[in-house]
C-alpha cells in the first residue's frame, strides 16, 4: 500500500480503531434524515467537542471541520457519491452517481480527507443500480490509488421497498457476506458493513472483508440496545462503528460518543457505556 494511503489510514484508525460519525445525509434528499442536522455549524461544534475519531461529510460541508485550527480535530471521511435508494418514495428509476464527475477523488484530496467513501447498493429488482455502483467504484478506486487516498466501500443489502415503507437493511448474513467479499475484490481498503440480523454472525463479514471493518448504524434505535449490539459486533471483529442518526438525533450527542468511544477504544462493556452516557448527559443533572 502506498505511503500516503498508510498515513491517511493511520490518521483515521487510531490504534487501529475508529468511531466515525456520519452527518453526510444531506445528499440523500430525504427530509427525515435532516432532523437534527438543520444547523450544521452547531452540529459540527458539538461533534468536534465530543472528539470522535472521524466525521463523515460531503464536500459542501467539509469546511466546517477542516477550516478549524485544532490540530487534533477528528479526521475527515468524505463521501464521493450520492443516490436515491434511501427515499421513502418509490422512484421509477434508481440511480447512484459520483458527486464530481470529472475527478471524483480530487475534492477529498483538496480537503485533506483521511478517506473517501462510496456506496455499493444491492436492491431487489434493481440490477442497473448495482451496475452503476460497480462502475462508480471502478472509477474511484483508480483515482484513490493515484492520489494515495484510502477507499471505504459501503456494501448495502436492502430489503424490498414495499415490506417496510422504504428500503431498509436486509440483515441476511449470507447476502451481506457475499456483497462484502465483492467490495474487497473491488479494492476496498476499509469496509463499512451493515450488521447481520444475528450479530454473532458478524465474524463472517470480517473474514470476507480481509481489511478493517466498521459497522454501519442505520436508523435511530433505543440507545441501550445500540450499545448492547455494538459490543457484540466489536467482539466479533469489527474495529469500530459509523453511526449517524443514533448520535446526531439524540439530545446529547457528546454523551453518546463518550459511551461508544469507551467500547471501541477501551473495551468497555455495554453496561459501562450506558453508565458513561447517563453520567455525561447534563439533562440528568439539571435543576
Amino acid at each position: 500500500m502506498a505511503d500516503h494511503k498508510i498515513a491517511r489510514l493511520t490518521r483515521l484508525l487510531r490504534q487501529g480503531r475508529c468511531l466515525d460519525i456520519a452527518v453526510d445525509h444531506g445528499v440523500c434528499n430525504e427530509p427525515s434524515f435532516l432532523v437534527g442536522l438543520e444547523d450544521m455549524p452547531r452540529v459540527m461544534d458539538q461533534l468536534v467537542e465530543a472528539r470522535p475519531d472521524a466525521i463523515q461529510l460531503n464536500y459542501g460541508q467539509a469546511d466546517l471541520l477542516q477550516h478549524r485550527p485544532h490540530k487534533d480535530r477528528p479526521a475527515l471521511v468524505m463521501r464521493v457519491d450520492m443516490g436515491n435508494p434511501y427515499n421513502t418514495t418509490v422512484h421509477r428509476h434508481m440511480w447512484a452517481v459520483l458527486q464530481n464527475q470529472d475527478d471524483p477523488v480530487l475534492p477529498a484530496v483538496q480537503m485533506d480527507a483521511a478517506c473517501a467513501v462510496i456506496n455499493l447498493f444491492m436492491l431487489p429488482g434493481e440490477p442497473d443500480l448495482f451496475r452503476q455502483c460497480i462502475a462508480n467504484i471502478a472509477r474511484v478506486r483508480a483515482d484513490c490509488d493515484r492520489y494515495g487516498m484510502p477507499l471505504m466501500i459501503e456494501p448495502l443489502v436492502m430489503a424490498p421497498h414495499a415490506e417496510r415503507g422504504g428500503y431498509m437493511v436486509d440483515g441476511d448474513a449470507e447476502k451481506i457476506v457475499t456483497l462484502v467479499r465483492l467490495a474487497r475484490e473491488l479494492g476496498a481498503d476499509i469496509v463499512k458493513a451493515d450488521p447481520t440480523a444475528d450479530p454473532v454472525d458478524f465474524h463472517r463479514v470480517v473474514e470476507a472483508a480481509r481489511c478493517p471493518v466498521l459497522v454501519r448504524g442505520g436508523g435511530k434505535e433505543d440507545l441501550r440496545q445500540v450499545f448492547q449490539r455494538s459490543r457484540v459486533l466489536l467482539d466479533q471483529g469489527a474495529v469500530g462503528m459509523v453511526y449517524g442518526r443514533n448520535v446526531y438525533q439524540h439530545a446529547e450527542p457528546a454523551a453518546v460518543v463518550l459511551g461508544l468511544m469507551a467500547m471501541i477504544h477501551e473495551g468497555a462493556s455495554a453496561e459501562t457505556a450506558w453508565r458513561l452516557y447517563q453520567e455525561a448527559d447534563p439533562r440528568r443533572h439539571a435543576a
